[in-house]
């Protein structure tokens, strides 16, 4: 299995903060945004991972990164993405690093507490082609929503509704085979002009070899200023509470 994190585009609900670095610099708590989807790849078993980015300060991953032996790696890959035309075309440019193998990708502004390992495992040896995570929150507009059928199957999932289905949002965490690079392959571009993530996840869906997970951790992402601040009060508490019972991470 192999990890990809999406850490590119420009971040402009950040301004002015990304006006002088990328938004997955930026400080969540005690450690570089970046940090914790590598992490969660990391306590998931993925130890071969590649960072898309791009921009002006695409250079200052490499810099804080490095070969990733802070994270136990022997190296970290890296690719750079020009433009921005959507998630499902920033992972295109990881199809040469994946090959045939199957791959867990999350984007690189999302926080989460669970441990995805059992699903990753399950996923790696089981005959799906996506499998998607979901979290319910009360407002899940902003994001893609999970709809099901009567038997809480899924059956759809809609980008961004203004009258969502369920509350049930799709978080940046994505598990697909190698297929999905010819999945992206047929995709055209949106009404916002871009090649969406949404888009490959129905493709399996229609397919009949999707499947799902609900995560019962918290999760935010950190891509506006709220959700910013509410994803480092999130990581703190943790790590007070870790702190408090005595456990060492």
């Amino acid at each position: 299995m192999k990890g990809v994190v999406l850490a590119g585009g420009l971040g402009t609900r950040l301004h002015p903060l990304t006006k002088v670095t990328n938004k997955h610099l930026l400080p969540i708590y005690d450690r570089p945004m970046i940090h914790y989807p590598i992490r969660t790849l990391v306590k998931a078993g993925i130890t071969d991972i590649m960072i898309v980015t791009g921009g002006q300060h695409a250079g200052e991953f490499l810099r804080l990164l490095g070969d990733g032996k802070e994270f136990g790696l022997s190296q970290i890959h890296y690719s750079y993405q020009e433009g921005e035309d959507g998630i499902a075309k920033a992972l295109s440019l990881a199809r040469a690093f994946v090959g045939q193998d199957k791959v867990c990708i999350i984007l690189g502004d999302n926080i989460l507490q669970d441990n995805i390992g059992p699903q990753v495992e399950a996923f790696a040896s089981s005959g799906l082609g996506a499998y998607l995570f979901l979290k319910e929150i009360d407002e899940p507009q902003r994001f893609g929503v999970a709809v099901f059928d009567n038997n809480r199957r899924l059956q759809a999932v809609e980008e961004k509704p203004t009258n969502p289905k369920s509350n049930f949002a799709v978080i940046g965490v994505y598990l697909y085979d190698a297929g999905v690079f010819d999945v992206i392959d047929t995709l055209k571009p949106s009404q916002r002009g871009e090649y969406e993530i949404t888009d490959v996840s129905n493709y399996y869906i229609s397919k009949g070899i999707a499947d799902y997970h609900i995560i019962t951790g918290w999760w935010s992402d950190a891509g506006t200023f709220e959700s910013l601040y509410r994803a480092g009060a999130l990581v703190r508490e943790e790590a007070l509470h870790d702190r408090k019972g005595g456990r060492i991470d």
